[in-house]
């Protein structure tokens, strides 16, 4: 038997290939959008892929369950409870997945949605490993604030924080200490918020450490689970259904992306004025030069959170990079999340005839009350530590819904911890009160107005 693990660093995704040597056979558990490197496993071991199991419908990335079924003819494995239009061989409590010396079982674990499932491995009539989904992290456990759609979004939560105390402690805490813990996700991902950057551990480590695990009432544990939670990006819903039905293919559908030179030999030439502009160079180059109605989503590590939290899933973008192998992989970046089908057009960029002037520190010093300050990082890190005590704080995600609290009787300064969301705030800014006030950026400079960081 082999175990692989998969990792999207960009979304701090965990995915699986449990491979049978005896059978050359494969399962696969929540595969990411791009099915490469699933076929390149199997390829590699000379073995066949039988099965994709999903542990739930996913909110923060879109799985190539459907594609690997319809090109290898695997079966595809998750709760009845997932209402799926797709075939599924429904996986419950009871239900197990044998080949070679290898049984997965089944296990419902309600809370960071109904349809969560665990899947323990068997080998050799010994349980070895619990592929938690999003039930369990190394650290916490999964969210169960992302399927309020319907209902009381208060009472939704708390009847999924309530399934999720059962699911920890009359499922899962009942596993022996030894078995080895996979999650489907680490540090950074926005299922949860107290993730460790480990990427596995033991159910006896997390018996001991993780705070979801310990003893603790029903109520006390919901109360904490339902606080202080990460905020809900704007493509998680819209991932959800589309998990449910199945992506089309990823390199058919990445590939329909219309890619021009230049905006201006543009196939679909003028561009559509109230169509965003998602411009992924560095802030540098973007603020000496860039189009109307720009947003600067920079190219890294958060770029398709930022690019599904900032855009909304129902409608098109442009998509704009400063050389065509960046923006070919920033569409595979954007396929990640089910965005490929919302860019309009994808073309390259040097530069632009809109300019954001930079901050003049020395009179932000002075006169800092003369400006007004824009926080845009999260409530958390705000209640944690304000950094300026006249700032207005509106997270990133919230800006465009909450302009209307941004006076524009001042310039704006925008803040986060260190450039890359205030790079987005100011871009976003800037479009949204043209000609009514300057916007700046103060970018990484924040850094010696934060006495936390220069202490630390």
């Amino acid at each position: 038997m082999k175990i692989q693990q998969f990792e999207d660093k960009f979304l701090a995704h965990y995915s699986y290939a449990i491979l049978s040597e005896c059978e050359s056979k494969v399962v696969l558990i929540d595969p990411a959008r791009n099915p490469e490197p699933y076929y390149s496993f199997a390829k590699e071991h000379h073995a066949e892929i039988i099965a994709v199991i999903e542990t739930h419908s996913h909110a923060d990335f879109v799985s190539s369950h459907l594609e690997i079924a319809k090109s290898t003819g695997a079966a595809i494995y998750a709760s009845k409870k997932t209402e799926a239009t797709y075939k599924l061989t429904s996986f419950d409590d009871g239900d197990v997945l044998t080949f070679g010396k290898i049984i997965l079982k089944a296990i419902n674990t309600p809370g960071h949605s109904d349809d969560s499932i665990s899947v323990l491995l068997e080998h050799n009539g010994a349980s070895k490993y619990l592929f938690s989904g999003d039930t369990l992290f190394i650290g916490d456990c999964g969210r169960p604030d992302l399927r309020e759609a319907d209902g009381n979004i208060e009472v939704q939560r708390e009847k999924l924080a309530a399934k999720m105390y059962h699911s920890l402690r009359d499922k899962l805490m009942q596993l022996p200490d030894e078995v080895v813990l996979y999650p489907a996700h680490g540090a950074g991902t926005l299922c949860g918020k107290a993730l460790s950057d480990a990427a596995s551990s033991t159910m006896g480590e997390q018996k001991a450490e993780n705070w979801s695990l310990q003893p603790m009432s029903e109520e006390v544990f919901v109360k904490e689970l339902t606080s202080d939670q990460p905020f809900i990006p704007a493509y998680f819903p819209y991932d959800v259904e589309l998990n449910k039905k199945g992506a089309s293919a990823f390199g058919e559908s990445t590939d329909k992306v219309k890619i021009s030179v230049s905006p201006e030999q543009s196939k679909t030439s003028p561009l559509d004025p109230d169509i965003w502009i998602v411009d992924s160079r560095s802030q540098e180059d973007f603020k000496k030069g860039h189009l109307a109605n720009s947003i600067n989503i920079m190219d890294g590590t958060k770029f398709e959170t930022w690019l599904g939290s900032m855009i909304d899933p129902s409608k098109e973008f442009y998509l704009a990079a400063h050389d065509t192998e960046t923006l070919k992989r920033l569409i595979g970046r954007a396929a990640s999340i089910g965005y490929e089908t919302r860019i309009r057009e994808a073309f390259l960029l040097r530069d632009g005839q809109q300019i954001m002037q930079p901050l003049d520190l020395e009179d932000f010093e002075a006169h800092r009350d003369q400006y007004t300050i824009v926080d845009v990082r999260n409530v958390s890190e705000v209640s944690a530590n304000k950094i300026f005590h006249t700032s207005i704080a509106i997270p990133l995600a919230e800006l465009k819904s909450r302009i209307g609290e941004i006076p524009l009787d001042k310039p704006i300064a925008v803040h986060c911890a260190g450039g890359y969301r205030s790079a987005i705030g100011s871009s976003l800014l800037a479009v949204l009160v043209v000609g009514s006030t300057p916007v700046f950026d103060i970018g990484d400079h924040i850094k010696k107005f934060d006495q936390h960081q220069a202490v630390h």
